[in-house]
Order: C-alpha cells, then sequence, then structure tokens
C-alpha cells in the first residue's frame, strides 16, 4: 500500500510537471502570434494615417488653389473699378471746369442786368417825378385815388348785376314757387295749422298800454331787448300780443309783464330786473318740472343736466304736440311693448323720454336731433342701448338693440294718432334758429332776435366794436347772406340796432 501510494505521488507529480511545460510552451505561443497580429495592425495603421494626410494635402492645395483664382478675379475686378473711377472723376473735373465757365459767365450778364435795372429804376423815378409834377399827386395818393374809382365802379356794377338777377327772380318766382308748392303737396299730405308762435296778454284798461310802451316807447324798447319777444301794442282793446317762436321767451315776457303790470313801477331799469328774476324763476320751474316727470315714470339715477332738458320740453312743441306730453306719452308706449315682448320696461321707458332730448339742446349742432340727443346721452352717462334707442329713431344710425325700432314705432305712434299734431314746424323753428345764428357769427354781434315768425330779425350790437357806418353794411351783408344761403317764404326784414348806454351810480 504504500508503495502504491508513493507511486500515484510520484505519478501525480511527473503529470504536473508535464502539464506545466505544455502551458508554458502553448503561451509562449499565443504571445508570439499575438505579437506578430499587433505588428501587422499597426503597419496598417500607419498605411491608413498616410493616406489620409496624403488626401487631407491634396484637398488644402485644392482649396488653396480655388482661393488664389477668387483673389485673382477679385483684384481684376477692383482694377476695372478703380479705372472707371478714374474715368468718372475725369468727366466731374470737366463738367466742373464748364460749371465754372458758365457761372462766371453768368456773373457778367448778372452784374450787366444789375447795372441796366438801376437805370431802369433811374428812369422810372424821373418819370414818376415828371408825372407827379404835372398830375399834382403824389404817387401815394394816385394810388388810392384809382383804388376808390376802381371799389365805386365794381360796387356800381355788382349792384347793377344784382338788380338784373332780382328783376329775373320775381318774374319766376311764382312760376317756381307754384310748383315747389305742387311737389310739396305731393310728397306729404297732413293738415296743417296757423304756427304757435303769438301769446296774447290781457289788460284791465287801455291806459296801461301807455305805460307799458312809456315815453317815446323806451319801455317796449327795453323789454324787447331783455326778452327777445316783439311786442304788439294795436287796436285790440284790453290785450297786447306777444311775437317770438321761441316759448320760453314768450313765458318770460308775459310773467314780466303781469308782474311789471301787478307792481305799477315801469321803467327800463326795473324792467330788466324784473325779466332776470323771470328768467332765474322759469330756469327752477324747468328743473322743478324734470324731476317730477322722472318721478311720475319711475325713472332714476338720470344725470341732472338730462333732467333739465327733459323740463324744457314743456316749452317746446314738435309739429304741434307739447313735447312733453310726446315724450312721456312715447316712455309709456315703450314700456308697455317691452313688457309685451318680454323686454325691460324700465329701460324701454327711459329710452322714449329721452329720444328727443335733442330738440331741447341749447348747442347749435349741424346735425338732426336724433345724432344731438344721442351724444347727449352719451355725455352724461347714459348705457349704450339707451344711446343707440335715441339715435336711431329716425334711421341716423343703424339700430343695434331690440329697444331701438320700439322707440321708433311708438314715437310714431303717438305722433300719429287723431288730433296729437296740427302742424310741421321743426323746419320753422330751425329756420329761426338758423336766422338768430347767422347774425350772431359777425364780430360786435351781441344779441339777435328773430321775430313776426321770421319776416325780421333784429340784430343788437356794442356800441364800442361797431360803428354807425358799419351798422349799415353790416344789414346789408347780412341781408344778402340770407338771401344767398336760406330758403323762406316772403321777406326777411334786418334791423341793426346800435345803442349807446351810460350808467352811475350816486352814493
Amino acid at each position: 500500500m504504500l508503495t502504491l501510494f508513493i507511486i500515484g505521488i510520484a505519478s501525480l507529480l511527473v503529470g504536473a510537471g508535464i502539464c506545466f511545460a505544455i502551458m508554458r510552451m502553448s503561451s509562449i505561443g499565443i504571445i508570439k502570434k499575438a505579437e506578430e497580429e499587433a505588428e501587422v495592425i499597426k503597419k496598417n495603421k500607419i498605411i491608413e494615417a498616410k493616406e489620409k494626410f496624403i488626401a487631407l494635402k491634396m484637398e488644402h492645395e485644392k482649396t488653396i488653389r480655388e482661393q488664389e483664382k477668387k483673389q485673382q478675379q477679385v483684384d481684376q475686378r477692383l482694377q476695372q473699378r478703380e479705372q472707371q473711377l478714374n474715368q468718372r472723376q475725369g468727366d466731374l473735373q470737366r463738367q466742373l471746369n464748364e460749371l465754372n465757365q458758365r457761372s462766371q459767365s453768368l456773373d457778367q450778364k448778372l452784374q450787366a442786368v444789375e447795372f441796366k435795372s438801376q437805370e431802369i429804376d433811374k428812369m422810372h423815378h424821373a418819370a414818376q417825378q415828371q408825372l407827379e409834377q404835372l398830375s399834382g399827386l403824389s404817387a401815394e395818393e394816385a394810388k388810392a385815388h384809382l383804388i376808390e374809382s376802381l371799389k365805386d365802379e365794381a360796387k356800381t356794377n355788382a349792384m347793377s348785376y344784382i338788380n338784373d338777377i332780382m328783376d329775373d327772380a320775381r318774374m319766376t318766382a311764382a312760376k317756381e314757387a307754384k310748383k315747389i308748392i305742387i311737389q310739396t303737396i305731393q310728397r306729404v299730405s297732413s293738415e296743417t295749422a296757423a304756427e304757435n308762435t303769438v301769446s296774447i296778454f290781457h289788460i284791465e284798461n287801455d291806459e296801461v298800454k301807455g305805460r307799458i310802451i312809456g315815453r317815446e316807447g323806451r319801455n317796449i324798447r327795453a323789454l324787447e331787448a331783455a326778452t327777445g319777444v316783439e311786442i304788439v301794442v294795436d287796436d285790440t282793446p284790453e290785450a297786447i300780443t306777444l311775437s317770438a317762436f321761441d316759448p320760453v321767451r314768450r313765458e318770460i315776457a308775459r310773467l314780466s309783464l303781469h308782474q311789471l303790470v301787478q307792481d305799477g313801477r315801469i321803467h327800463p331799469a326795473r324792467i330788466e330786473e324784473v325779466v332776470a328774476k323771470v328768467k332765474k324763476q322759469i330756469e327752477e320751474e324747468i328743473i322743478e318740472i324734470g324731476k317730477r316727470t322722472t318721478i311720475d315714470l319711475g325713472i332714476h339715477g338720470l344725470h341732472p343736466e338730462l333732467i333739465r332738458m327733459v323740463g324744457r320740453m314743456k316749452y317746446r312743441s314738435s309739429y304741434g304736440q307739447n313735447l312733453l306730453q310726446h315724450s312721456r306719452e312715447t316712455a309709456n308706449l315703450c314700456a308697455a311693448m317691452a313688457a309685451e315682448l318680454g323686454l325691460n320696461p324700465k329701460r324701454a321707458r327711459r329710452a322714449g323720454l329721452l329720444h328727443d332730448i335733442g330738440k331741447v339742446a341749447e348747442e347749435d349742432l349741424e346735425m338732426p336731433h336724433a345724432e344731438v340727443g344721442m351724444k347727449m346721452c352719451e355725455k352724461y352717462g347714459e348705457k349704450p342701448d339707451i344711446c343707440n334707442a335715441v339715435g336711431a329713431h329716425h334711421d341716423e344710425c343703424e339700430m343695434e338693440t331690440l329697444i331701438a325700432p320700439i322707440v321708433q314705432a311708438c314715437d310714431a305712434i303717438s305722433g300719429a294718432r287723431p288730433g296729437a299734431r296740427r302742424e310741421i314746424v321743426e323746419t320753422y323753428v330751425k329756420r329761426l334758429n338758423d336766422l338768430e345764428n347767422m347774425a350772431r357769427s359777425y364780430p360786435g354781434v351781441v344779441k339777435t332776435y328773430a321775430l313776426q315768425a321770421g319776416r325780421e330779425l333784429r340784430v343788437i350790437v356794442g356800441a364800442d366794436k361797431i360803428s354807425d357806418k358799419d351798422t349799415e353794411l353790416l344789414s346789408f351783408d347780412l341781408a344778402k347772406r340770407i338771401q344767398d344761403e336760406m330758403t323762406y317764404p316772403g321777406q326777411v326784414k334786418v334791423t341793426v340796432i346800435r345803442e349807446i348806454r351810460a350808467v352811475n351810480v350816486a352814493k
């Protein structure tokens, strides 16, 4: 057993030695083979690097050749440009030389012209002195005389031309008037009545008439100047006629006369004091009427200025129909119709009340009353639907809300019912306003009043601004402008009044 164990161990050692020898020989072969393969890879990489270097070198040389070619082209263009600039510089130099020569020539000619001009001036001055000596007038006097003669001749020719035109107009006036009336009747078939521009003031006896007229008519002139109303004192017993197109003016005149007659003191200073007091009372009454109207209709939050405008409606008429009554009726109709249609009746009532607010505007705007009313509503903070309903009720602008057609329909219903409107006065009142505004546009005019239903225009001017001679020219120019720019029946008498008033106070 021991022998076998020893033999086994010896065999194991021998086998281990043989295996170690074999493995060592194998690893040496692998290393040698790996070194050979690495050498091959190294040589391949070197060859590839050389090939890439050669390719890059060739590409770089190609790029350099292209850049050199481009640079040569740029150099050629620069040489051509330099040649062109040299050529242009030579041309400009030649042109400059020519201009210098022409300038010298012009300077010489200018000197010659100035010399001749001086000689001509001397000759003109000598001739002028000779003419002044022969005529006995200086140049300025002769010029003024010539201008005056030309003005007189122009005025004469103009007046002759105007007279010819007026004669021709008189010959054709009747025919044209009949034609216009027939066309108007064909377009508008409605009942009309006398224009409501007159109020009657009743007095107890004719003795009061004399006190109202005053010495040499000074009281009645002062009353007319303060109120803008024509006071007609005729043979009618116990009555005085107050004529004006503005109902507010007529009411102020009527109340002023009533207070003056009751007081008994009638003179110019007292008249002015009473008229000023009555105007203040009327203004307060207007505001109170506006407040009462809004309360009756249940309209809240209206601007104070719009409330005042509503109150002024009481003293205005629309085709003979009282404007305030018409607006109240339209407001109630709008509310009822809006309620039937399921809309807001309060907003409809508000729009109906304000739809004709533009007719009582104090500013004279060259636009329809619907647009004026819309601008007033916008100015005083009304809602956009209310403003649109006011502006669109006569189709002056496009309807944008459902309230607008309701206001338009109710406005027509209120005006079309039997007995609502007696006359057509809107155009008439506008004509009278245009008369006053036309006269007011002249400098120096203080007050203007259209009287006798527009057949007379009285213009009061400042005595310190316009002379007596200028009043005649103003009257003539105003009458001619009325003829040219306005359409009116009959004739319009233009009266310009210039009054100097001296007032002192004794203390």
